[in-house]
């Protein structure tokens, strides 16, 4: 890590992802840990400063992900009852790794929307912010909350083993209106910055159904008033039409996932102003290597069935003119593969361009650091990456990020600084 109190980046490219112009001949000031002006590059003075050249990449704001899950290790496929084989010491370990691997991969900053060992992501978002270890900018929800049995529980278990189940695997299971409050409250005092509902059934989880609602509109609408009253936001996991309509209704956020949506549940999105968040990789990624590693059967046929319909929603979302977001799923497949989403994007509908700003503008709107990420502009953190050519032309290229600053310090580079 290469850290400088005054830095100069000279680009080939600058991709203004407000404009959607690339423009040439630009050189980016960096005072301290944000952006302290964009200016022509023949003029800036870099005595006493560090220069960075670029002159084969396009620089652009560090990218943001809106569903990642850095706790612990890659999914394993087989249901939630292997959490029992692992320590917490463990998984936050795991999550030192991962969130090295997803900021180098130009992801600087995440939302980070669920882990089973309640709190470990608060513990490791502190630990980044403190400098101890590497990562990107985190906000996390702390724990699942879901109902009993549901898509955020612990499932698969034998009968006689079930019930000692360690408290915090399951401190956010719920079963009524006052359950949500109370699990809300815990949370949110416990420092998370949002709350992640599990709405419907799940995709990974033993036994449930993607379509099935899991949570009451009344208890979705719990969760989002008593957030409220905290300034935190509350994202619902909802892959069947009825959960996320009464996720909409109930005033969420973001809708994640989103794989069975019908059209009714489209117009309510865009009518709302709710964000769509879909992991549109991840089902290429659970079908091919899921079947190569032996993953449980249950969950390779409910994601073949689900994969398609959701590519087809997140289209239709695209054409209604949703509010998206980027999100991957990061933690099904291993961490800092996350970009290989955003040709799943253009491929469904999106232009490159939103695409990228999917990632940027539209992600740092959900997160609300609209005014602190997503830009390259004055007074914005200095968050930056840069890749060879032109990602606006090929998004594909935001796959393979030569160069990363967070907050400031150069994380990685190809070349030495000027």
């Amino acid at each position: 890590m290469t850290a400088a109190q005054r830095t100069v980046i000279r680009p080939q490219l600058l991709l203004d992802v407000v404009t959607g112009d690339l423009l040439p001949g630009r050189a980016v000031l960096v005072e301290g840990e944000r952006i302290a002006g964009v200016v022509a590059a023949e003029a800036v003075p870099t005595q006493g400063r560090l220069v960075v050249d670029l002159p084969t990449h396009t620089l652009l704001p560090g990218l943001v992900d809106c569903h990642t899950h850095l706790v612990g290790e890659p999914d394993s496929g087989q249901g939630y009852a292997g959490l029992l084989t692992r320590t917490g010491a463990q998984e936050a370990l795991s999550g030192v790794r991962n969130a090295r691997d997803t900021v180098l991969a130009g992801f600087t900053t995440v939302r980070d929307v669920g882990t089973f060992r309640a709190f470990v992501d608060v513990a490791l978002r502190d630990a980044i912010n403190a400098g101890w270890v590497v990562g990107p900018r985190m906000q996390v929800a702390g724990a699942y909350v879901t109902s009993s049995g549901g898509g955020g529980d612990v499932t698969g278990l034998a009968p006689d083993v079930d019930a000692v189940v360690p408290y915090e695997l399951r401190v956010g299971v719920v079963d009524s209106v006052d359950d949500v409050r109370r699990a809300v409250r815990r949370v949110l005092h416990a420092g998370a910055d949002l709350v992640k509902l599990i709405a419907t059934g799940a995709v990974m989880t033993s036994g449930g159904v993607p379509g099935a609602p899991e949570l009451s509109e009344a208890q979705v609408r719990a969760a989002v008033e008593e957030a409220g009253l905290y300034g935190a936001d509350v994202a619902a996991h909802a892959h069947g039409a009825e959960g996320i309509k009464r996720a909409v209704r109930g005033g969420v956020r973001s809708v994640e996932h989103g794989s069975l949506m019908d059209d009714e549940a489209i117009a309510l999105m865009a009518d709302a102003g709710t964000f769509l968040v879909a992991d549109i990789y991840c089902g290429d990624y659970i079908a091919e290597i899921g079947r190569v590693r032996g993953w449980d059967a249950d969950v390779l046929r409910k994601n073949d069935e689900t994969m398609l319909a959701q590519r087809e929603g997140f289209a239709r979302c695209v054409e209604a003119g949703v509010r998206i977001a980027f999100g991957t799923d990061s933690g099904i497949y291993p961490h800092g593969l996350n970009a290989r989403q955003l040709a799943y994007h253009v491929r469904w509908g999106q232009a490159p361009l939103e695409a990228v700003r999917s990632a940027t503008l539209h992600a740092a709107d959900l997160l609300r650091w609209d005014d602190r990420v997503g830009r390259v502009q004055p007074g914005y953190l200095a968050d930056l990456i840069a890749v060879q050519g032109n990602p606006v032309d090929d998004v594909r290229r935001l796959e393979d990020v030569g160069f990363v600053m967070k907050g400031g310090a150069i994380l990685r580079s190809d070349g030495p600084p000027g």
